[in-house]
């Protein structure tokens, strides 16, 4: 089943593999994909379907250095060249939108980080001048938390003209949109906050904007249930999710993609409440053909790893064949040039 081909939408997949996004921070300083970006996304079209690391929507959406942005024209015909690339080896590959929301530092970014509320992180970030605390982000007002929304819209209209096959919207991992979602990080007391039906309303809103934007089929979501990344509570999560993806439900999107959530219940509660494609992600697990087997036989449609493709480009390859692995090498993860980015060996086969 790994193997066989889907139907995303309107677009033929090759195989079930997904892989997922990964910060590498080896944009340029103005966002732009390096020289390298768009080798390292096609030796890994092989993939059914790629979805490319977090791209900022806008200049405040950005937190980590060196991360590349969908907000100028500069950079959307750097990510011509990357999706160009891909296609001419046969890939899918949709942009993850991702605002990292407080996860920021002036230092990187010449302006103070933005989010739901004025309620700093715990924790450090990698700044030029080394590790810093998180400093206490500007909550946004009614009104420019609309203006954020139009930002996601205004990004996935250049996804499409930079020729992405679609977006996923980045509601996981302690980021923005899952900051709305959040009992800590989110205490307005606006439109955008209080209640469950207050706080998916930023997530809900973004995809609606997005989906008007570019169409349904061309937009995505990722969901992180009850991920404390990024110093997140989310106790009440079996009320939020639920509510969420009921809402998302309605949108008709081109597919969910979920953080496991060691909660049976709630992965179960959520599979049925969504009717479209499911990808799940266990970012946890280990031997990615069992993983993969497992999360097919439970019932998602695609399976999606970061790590295991990030150091094998022909994974799916590799796994068709039962070849070995190679390992990845963390350090060399973020940042950097050509060496843990595009050197990592693919299998050398001949025709027998």
């Amino acid at each position: 089943m790994l193997f066989t081909q889907y139907e995303l939408g309107d677009l033929l997949l090759s195989n079930r593999l997904v892989m997922a996004p990964m910060t590498r921070s080896r944009a340029y300083v103005d966002g732009i994909p390096s020289s390298l970006t768009a080798l390292y996304y096609a030796q890994r079209a092989s993939a059914g379907l790629i979805v490319t690391e977090g791209v900022q929507p806008s200049a405040a959406g950005q937190g980590y250095v060196n991360t590349p942005g969908l907000h100028t024209d500069e950079q959307v015909a750097g990510w011509r060249e990357v999706t160009d690339a891909v296609h001419l080896a046969g890939g899918r590959i949709f942009a993850q939108l991702m605002h990292v929301g407080r996860v920021g530092h002036p230092d990187n970014t010449g302006s103070t980080p933005v989010a739901p509320s004025a309620v700093r992180a715990s924790g450090q970030i990698h700044t030029h001048a080394g590790p810093q605390d998180y400093p206490v982000p500007v909550a946004l007002t009614t009104a420019e938390a609309e203006a954020t929304v139009r930002d996601f819209a205004d990004a996935a209209r250049r996804a499409v003209d930079a020729g992405f096959d679609g977006v996923e919207l980045h509601g996981a991992n302690g980021y923005l949109i899952h900051q709305f979602l959040s009992q800590n990080a989110n205490l307005r007391d606006d439109r955008y906050g209080g209640s469950v039906e207050g706080r998916i309303r930023f997530a809900v809103e973004a995809a609606e904007a997005a989906v008007d934007a570019i169409g349904a089929s061309r937009v995505a979501i990722r969901l992180s249930p009850g991920n404390g990344a990024q110093d997140l509570v989310e106790e009440d999560r079996s009320e939020v999710y639920p509510a969420l993806v009921r809402a998302l439900a309605g949108l008709d999107l081109a597919y969910l993609h979920l953080m496991a959530t060691r909660d049976d219940d709630l992965d179960r509660r959520i599979r049925d409440l969504w009717p479209n494609t499911l990808i799940v992600n266990d970012a946890g697990a280990g031997d990615p053909d069992a993983t993969a087997s497992r999360w097919l036989g439970w019932g998602a449609d695609l399976v999606a790893f970061g790590s295991a493709f990030l150091a094998n480009p022909d994974l799916p390859l590799r796994l068709r064949l039962g070849a070995p692995l190679n390992d990845p090498d963390f350090a060399t993860a973020f940042g950097g040039d050509h060496r843990g980015y595009t050197d990592y060996p693919a299998l050398a086969v001949h025709p027998v």
